[in-house]
Parts: structure tokens; sequence; C-alpha cells
């Protein structure tokens, strides 16, 4: 029982990554139908300029005292930035042109924007994995023979309160009113005044800004980066927002931290590391067949 309660403490730090990465699938796909197969990527890059801006402000570890409160900040505003700009000028150049052609073309566009990503990220900090300063102290609580580590509760709070101001912004700002606009019919939100590519732009901002931040945690979670990270965090994240439903914030949600613990636990069964990938996976698979609305999604008529 302490192994399987252990595990669940596991899933949900765990989840806390994929649901960040997770929103911005869902933003994008809520507002213009596309799966942005090159968000993994851009939450990997989230983590490479992370390593960037720690290094230009002379931050190597931190493993006693008082956390560098003021420098991780600006890393992961920065990192927040500078991933959300990605993101505008990947739509612009990338998807904008592309926006009225059949649905197959933004698709092999996505892939090859990932794959061009991957690539640079490769050309500047190598193919090996690289190493993450300990930005954070990181003491251990054992509660009821659980051990809780802090960077995994630093992990699950910084993602429920990404979402929760995610949807304050949404449902309580006129920005946040013109993208439910813009996503729920596109040419009466242009009709009504509204600048479709500006909000367009604003939820690629958005979501590859929430991936940079995802890509901050994830370092600070694991000590480490890789050029590769994204192709399988991205996939994963992704079978969370379709398993919650993707378009749906909390869906995206509620996805990554289930996805987060069914990982977790394939872990319980013997060679479970070598199988969860495969437990993940069906879990796609089946969510597509007997409810593809995910979750917390609804049945919607086709966008004519």
């Amino acid at each position: 029982m302490h192994n399987v309660l252990q595990q669940l403490v596991n899933g949900l730090s765990l989840g806390g990554i994929y649901a960040l990465i997770a929103l911005g699938y869902t933003m994008v796909y809520g507002i213009i139908e596309l799966i942005n197969f090159a968000h993994g990527d851009v939450y990997t890059l989230g983590t490479f300029f992370s390593l960037a801006i720690l290094g230009l402000l002379g931050v190597s570890n931190q493993l006693h005292g008082t956390p560098l409160v003021i420098d991780v900040a600006i890393t992961v505003i920065g990192a927040m930035i500078l991933c959300g700009l990605v993101g505008v000028v990947i739509e612009r150049f990338a998807y904008r042109p592309l926006r009225n052609a059949p649905r197959l073309a933004p698709l092999i566009t996505a892939i090859g924007v990932s794959f061009i990503l991957e690539n640079v990220m490769q050309l500047w900090r190598g193919p090996s994995p690289v190493p993450f300063p300990q930005v954070f102290p990181n003491p251990a609580w054992v509660v009821g023979g659980i051990e809780i580590q802090a960077k995994q509760m630093m992990v699950i709070l910084f993602a429920i309160v990404m979402m929760v101001a995610l949807q304050l912004f949404i449902y309580n700002t006129k920005l946040g009113k013109a993208m439910r606009a813009t996503a729920q019919d596109r040419d009466a939100a242009q009709l009504m005044g509204i600048n479709v590519n500006a909000t367009i732009a604003l939820t690629f901002l958005i979501g590859s800004a929430l991936a940079g931040a995802a890509g901050f945690v994830s370092g600070v979670y694991y000590q480490s980066t890789w050029f590769f990270n994204g192709f399988n965090a991205g996939l994963k994240a992704f079978t969370a927002a379709v398993l919650g439903g993707i378009g749906n914030l909390a869906g995206a949600m509620l996805g990554g931290f289930l996805i987060g613990l069914i990982e977790a636990l394939a872990n319980l069964f013997p060679n479970g590391n070598q199988w969860s990938n495969v437990v993940v996976f069906s879990v796609l698979v089946l969510v597509l067949i007997f409810r593809p609305s995910g979750l917390l999604g609804e049945s919607l008529p086709e966008k004519v």
C-alpha cells in the first residue's frame, strides 16, 4: 500500500508538468482546431531558455540557504516571454498562411516545425543531456511512510495556480471574451470588430508561455534536459488534452494529472517502466474509441 501511495504522489507531480503542456495544446485546438505538434518542443525550448537566463544571472547551484527568489522569478518570466514570442513567430509564418488550407497541410507543417526546433536545440546545446542547476532546496517530509519532496509540491501548486489564472483570464477579461468568441465562430467574431489574427496570435503567445513555464518546472524537477524531451512529453500532454476533452481548459488539467497517475501506477508492475508508454497510449486509443469528446468535453457539430 505504501508503494501505491508513493506512486500516487509521484504521479501527481509528473501530471502537473503534463497539465501545463496540455493547456497550450487545448488552447490552440480550441481556437483554430489545429494540433500543434511543435508545442512539445517549445516546452523543451523553455528549459533551454531557462538555462541560458540562469547562466546570464550567474546561478549555478543553490543547495543550501534561501532560494534565489528574484533570479528564479526573472528566469520563469524570461522563459515564458521568449517561448511566447517563439509561439507567435511560428503562428505568423508557419500556420497563418495555411489557415484556409486543407487540414492535412498545417498538420504536416506542425511536424516540420517540430523537427526544426529539435535540430536548433541540438545545435545550440549538443546531443547529450544537459544538467539543470538546483535552484531550490529540496527537503523531503515523510508522512505515514510516504516521502513528499518540496519540488513535487512546487510542481503541483504551480500547475494549479497557472490553470486558475488562465481560467480567470479567459472568463473575466475582454481579451478572453475575444478568444472565446473567435473559437466559437471566427467569421461572426470578425464582423463584431474582433481582430481575429491578433486574437489567434495571443492564443499562441499564452499557450507557448505556459510551455515555457513548464520547461522551467521540468528542469527543476528532473535536474536535466535534452533536446529530444519534447517529443515524448508532447505526445503524453496531447493524450492528456484528448483524455480531458481537447478545447476544455479544466479537462486538460484533469487529463494531465490522470496521465501522470496512470504512468506512475504502471511502474508498480514488473518492468513497468518499459510498459508505461504502452499503457498511456492504450488509454488514448480507448478514449478515442469510446468517448472521442473526452471526459469533460462536449460533442459539438462540425464547424463549416
